[in-house]
This record gives C-alpha cells, sequence and structure tokens, in this order.
C-alpha cells in the first residue's frame, strides 16, 4: 500500500520500516528553471518525480530591520534584512551573496536591539499559515515547525563570521545571551501557532558547526555555550510530542553523540565530502538516530557515479527504517531533468521495503 508523506516520515522516526524511505532534497533555483525548460510541468517539482512533501510553518524573530532595495544594477542587487545586514547579489546566479555590512557586531550594539526580538502575532503570516496548513492536511505532507536559532544563523546572518568566532573565544555570555534570545522568540512564536489549533509533527532548525574534516568550535566550547541551548530547543519540542531534525553541515562527527544526549532525533545533510559517513554513523548509532542525506551532491551531474554511490549507501542505512534520502547539500543547476528523472528513479527502487 503507497503511504502518505506523513506516514512514511512517521515509520521512519519511529525507526520501522514503510512503502519506501521517504525522499527529498533542494533544488536551486536556476535548477528549476532549467528543468521547466526542459519540460518540467508539474507546479511542485517533488510530485513530478514522486518525491515527499514536507510543509514549514514558522515566523520572524529576527530585529525587524528595515528591508530595503540600496542598489540595483543590471548585475547586481544590494539590500538590507531584517538581521540588519547589508547584502549584494549577483543577478540571475544561483550564488552566496556577498556580505556588506552588520549593524550588530558587538555586545554595545546588540543592547540595543535585543529588545526588539520579542514575539507577537504580527510576527506570524497567519493568513499563509492557514492557507499552507489546510493543503497540508489534506495531502498528508510531514509537518515542521521552523526554529532559527544558534551559532550558525548567529555568525551566517546577524553578526559576521570573524565576529562571532572571536566573542566565542573572549564574550562568550554575549553569545549564549543572542542564541538564547533568538531561541525564546521562536518558542513563543510555535507556541502562538499551537494555541490556535495548529499541530505539527517536529522542529527543525539549521545550525552548520562544522566544515571540511574539522568544526567551528571545539567540543568543549560546544558544550559550554551551544549544547544547552540546543538541549532546551529538544527538550521543548519533545514535550510538545514533536520530532527534533537538526541540518548541520561539514564534519560533526565528534557532536553526534552530544547531539544523541540531548534528544536530536534526525540528523541532515551527513555531508560525505567533509568527513561524514552515512553507513558507519548507522552501524555505531542504528536507532539512537535518523540519517538524512548522506550521498555526494559534488557527483549530482555524473548520473552513473551518483547513483553507484547510492546503491552502496541505501541498502546499507535503509535497515529497520531511520533514512531520508537526499544528496549531502541540495541540488545544483548543472543536473539536467533526464539525469535527475534518472536519480529519483533508482531512489525509488533502491528505498523500497
Amino acid at each position: 500500500m503507497t503511504m502518505t508523506s506523513r506516514e512514511r516520515f512517521l515509520r521512519c522516526y519511529e525507526h520501522k520500516e514503510a512503502d519506501r524511505i521517504p525522499m527529498t532534497d533542494s533544488p536551486w533555483q536556476g535548477t528549476l528553471d532549467r528543468w521547466r525548460r526542459e519540460g518540467l510541468t508539474e507546479a511542485a517539482w517533488e510530485d513530478h518525480f514522486g518525491f515527499d512533501r514536507i510543509a514549514y510553518f514558522g515566523g520572524d524573530n529576527s530585529p525587524g530591520f528595515p528591508v530595503k532595495v540600496i542598489e540595483e544594477t543590471d548585475t547586481h542587487i544590494t539590500k538590507t534584512t531584517e538581521w540588519g545586514v547589508t547584502l549584494r547579489y549577483i543577478k540571475g546566479v544561483d550564488s552566496t551573496p556577498e556580505f556588506l555590512h552588520f549593524e550588530v557586531t558587538d555586545p554595545d550594539s546588540w543592547r540595543k536591539v535585543r529588545d526588539r526580538m520579542a514575539p507577537s502575532r504580527e510576527r506570524i503570516n497567519w493568513d499563509r499559515i492557514a492557507s499552507n496548513y489546510k493543503i497540508a492536511m489534506e495531502k498528508g505532507y510531514w509537518r515542521y515547525a521552523n526554529f532559527w536559532f544558534g551559532f550558525d544563523v548567529t555568525h551566517s546572518w546577524f553578526v559576521g563570521t570573524e565576529t562571532l568566532l572571536m566573542a566565542i573565544a573572549e564574550e562568550p555570555e554575549w553569545c549564549v545571551e543572542m542564541f538564547n534570545r533568538e531561541l525564546d522568540v521562536n518558542i513563543a512564536l510555535i507556541e502562538m501557532m499551537l494555541d490556535k489549533g495548529y499541530e505539527f509533527d517536529g522542529v527543525q532548525w539549521p545550525d552548520d558547526m562544522g566544515y571540511k574534516h574539522n568544526q567551528f568550535f571545539s567540543l568543549h566550547t560546544y558544550r559550554e555555550l551551544l549544547k544547552p541551548v540546543q538541549k532546551r530547543a529538544c527538550d521543548w519540542a519533545h514535550a510538545h510530542n514533536l520530532k527534533v531534525h537538526l541540518h548541520s553541515c561539514g564534519d560533526v562527527n565528534p557532536f553526534v553523540p552530544e547531539l544523541i544526549e540531548i534528544g536530536v532525533d534526525a540528523l541532515n545533510p551527513l555531508e560525505v565530502k567533509a568527513g561524514m559517513d552515512p553507513v558507519a554513523l548507522k552501524k555505531k548509532y542504528g536507532g539512537k538516530l535518523v540519517l538524512h542525506g548522506g550521498i555526494n551532491a559534488v557527483k549530482y551531474d555524473q548520473t552513473e557515479e551518483f547513483i553507484a554511490e547510492m546503491a552502496k549507501v541505501i541498502p546499507a542505512v535503509k535497515e529497520h527504517g531511520g533514512y531520508i534520502f537526499s544528496s549531502d547539500h541540495s541540488i545544483p543547476n548543472n543536473v539536467s531533468l533526464a539525469e535527475m528523472t534518472a536519480i529519483a528513479e533508482a531512489a525509488m527502487r533502491l528505498g523500497k521495503y
């Protein structure tokens, strides 16, 4: 019997086998544009390939700086964000923006804006929540409540990487205060949704803590500064009967036992090119952790090699449930519709129970 996405994810999180493994990934905008030129007609790419559907719900926990376009040329657009960051994008190209300016760079500038990070109903787009929730319920989507807090969010989108890394060493109390304020607002906003009768299956948030064969900070630093905040998020989620899904790029091998200890239920993306080994993780942690990803995205446009890697990984990690298929990053725009079709068909075949 074919299951809905929600039924399939529930079995996966229970470390039980379903009709097949859940399948998901994240194509770039340029990838979607290419697929449409090559014949993609479905409004949702997931429906075209038979991938699972996930609905995400959240609110704005930022300081609420004005969002505006500062400059626009034929090639670039420069704009500000709710987090007080000025970014410059290259038009028509899938790329990381250039970070030009941060409003918050030290404890003094933080103190001037922290009280602006206060929960309110106006921080939630209630019309969009209602519309998306109705579709998710009717079609059996898996439903995540979004959190947005921690090391990655703070250094990437709020204060800057060098600033935060220096502060972790020299002004750790400031770092912990920011992490906790971000989470406090997250929790308050999701509780407003729960109070209105919305129900979710899990919470998810991104917190990239590693890079190639190393981490941004030591295990001791993680335990002292970030782990207690992540544990608070896990405790809140489990108190509301929600599963916990963490996205953390890079080599996070030293943190995996810590994540299991605090209650993380699923880990993504298992970045192979950085040093993560999904098969080894399955052998070591078995039914303690849902594994999501672990197929090297660098090979995405090398279809035969990508499928060969899938054939090595998926049969091993899908045993007894607990595996969600995706690459270890996203789907770049050098992947054609035909190539993705072959990959999706292989995932369906290899992922059946």
